[in-house]
């Protein structure tokens, strides 16, 4: 109903201006009200919902305030179809049945109020949680705390995060993991709100385990913004591209390295390095074979304000996130786009938007990315173990899932100049050669990490 009555005015309004009747600036003001008063509008519908339990009611308004937001960031239309919660367990079930995988989609809805739990299953009935302990202004600080103790030089050595993590643990997953258990459930695909979209979901803690020892886990804008058809990626065609110099930014030496273990695993496998990394060869590559993974080992950025202000470096240019859709990867179609080198600015709204729409803005199926900067040698680690991993899981999620639990078991850890693996040792660099001794099990390596869009 929104896009109809907004464009209808947009159209009236538009025609007057034309006339001259009133400036342009009124017509602004006036779409930015009639746009506002339907958010709210649809705001109290999913209050409405949700205070009654409704929660068939509530999801097709969670979607739409959602599918909104991202429409409004990202400055284009999405469609206007309509999901029911009946219609994303038919598609959990579908998954269930081709992958072997059992899916649950968790909607986390923060208010001023409370924080709403939703868990869709595959089978039987949904379920509501409200936890009034975790409304806004006792959950957002957390989440602020979390990604600080995660990420903090000084405490990468520590387990300062595990306070933090275990209460958010209990007011996210605690309410709904035993309906989790008895369903038998192993993925989650997560679908957050404000504030709760560069949360590092993996490295949550239940108290004796991390939530990614328990399942596989991915993150969606919204579900009807989400290709949920199923693809196995085993023997995928992969273009491997990527920067170890930069003019402007911090060297990144593993990625020659990187490119190298890439295009070792994945046997219909290009490499592009440094000069040869332009957007005008990515664009000929693809024009010559279609590639479903496309591995970019490059500086990313998610910043404050517009998409202009995020960004993808290459050789000699940066490929800003407006721009990105315009590449027309949906046309190959792209199963996979690879982000090894991001960062995120923290508690922006603005920045998250760019992160978790990432995916749909990129026209492609799923992307693999990071909340922060890794460190060179960690990521080296979680993408090399992710490919190998990409080979026999069926699903992406439970792939990087694979290569998380490697790296905090100690399973790959950094080891008198060279990578220890499981199955193998990998040279450093000289830059990274005389790097000290060192294991990889704080989530500051690995959590960073996950899947956007889907997780199949």
């Amino acid at each position: 109903m929104k896009l109809i009555v907004s464009s209808s005015m947009s159209f009236l309004l538009a025609a007057i201006y034309i006339l001259g009747s009133v400036s342009k600036e009124s017509v602004i003001a006036a779409e930015t009200i009639a746009t506002s008063r339907t958010a709210q509008s649809t705001a109290a519908r999913l209050e409405a919902a949700l205070k009654r339990g409704n929660v068939p009611a509530a999801v097709p308004q969670i979607e739409t305030t959602w599918e909104r937001q991202y429409e409004g960031y990202f400055k284009t239309n999405f469609g206007d179809r309509s999901v029911s919660q009946r219609e994303i367990s038919a598609v959990l079930a579908r998954i269930a049945r081709l992958t072997g995988k059992r899916t649950a989609l968790v909607y986390l809805i923060p208010g001023k109020q409370q924080l709403d739990v939703v868990a869709i299953f595959p089978d039987g009935k949904p379920v509501h949680k409200r936890i009034p302990q975790a409304n806004n202004q006792a959950l957002q600080p957390k989440v602020k705390e979390f990604r600080q103790t995660l990420t903090i030089p000084r405490f990468r050595s520590n387990t300062r995060y595990l306070p933090v993590s275990q209460q958010l643990y209990q007011w996210a997953i605690a309410p709904i993991e035993a309906d989790l258990k008895a369903r038998k459930i192993d993925t989650l695909m997560f679908c957050v709100g404000v504030g709760l979209r560069t949360l590092p979901l993996a490295a949550l803690h239940d108290g004796r385990q991390f939530l990614v020892e328990k399942y596989s886990i991915g993150r969606i804008p919204a579900f009807k913004l989400t290709d949920t058809l199923y693809a196995n990626l085993k023997n995928a065609p992969t273009l491997a591209m990527g920067a170890s110099e930069f003019a402007n930014q911090n060297p990144l030496p593993a990625v020659p390295v990187e490119l190298s273990v890439i295009t070792e695993i994945q046997r219909q496998s290009r490499a592009f390095l440094n000069q040869a990394f332009t957007l005008a060869n990515l664009q000929n590559q693809l024009r010559q074979q279609p590639f479903r993974i496309i591995h970019l080992a490059t500086h990313a950025n998610f910043q404050s304000g517009a998409p202009s202000n995020s960004y993808v470096q290459f050789w000699n240019t940066r490929l800003q996130l407006n721009q990105i859709r315009r590449l027309g990867w949906y046309r190959v179609p792209v199963e996979l786009l690879v982000l090894s080198a991001c960062e995120t600015a923290i508690g922006d709204r603005e920045a998250e938007l760019g992160f978790a729409g990432l995916a749909v803005q990129a026209g492609v199926k799923s992307a693999l990315a990071s909340l922060w900067f890794v460190s060179d040698e960690g990521t080296l680690a979680l993408m090399s173990e992710f490919y190998r991993d990409l080979r026999t899981a069926p699903i992406k999620a439970e792939a990087l899932r694979q290569a998380q639990i490697a790296m905090l078991k100690g399973q790959v850890r950094l080891e008198n100049g060279q990578l220890r693996t499981p199955t193998g040792n990998i040279k450093l660099p000289p830059e990274l050669a005389q790097v000290s001794n060192r294991s990889l099990s704080h989530p500051y390596y690995w959590s960073a990490f996950t899947v956007v869009g889907s997780p199949w």
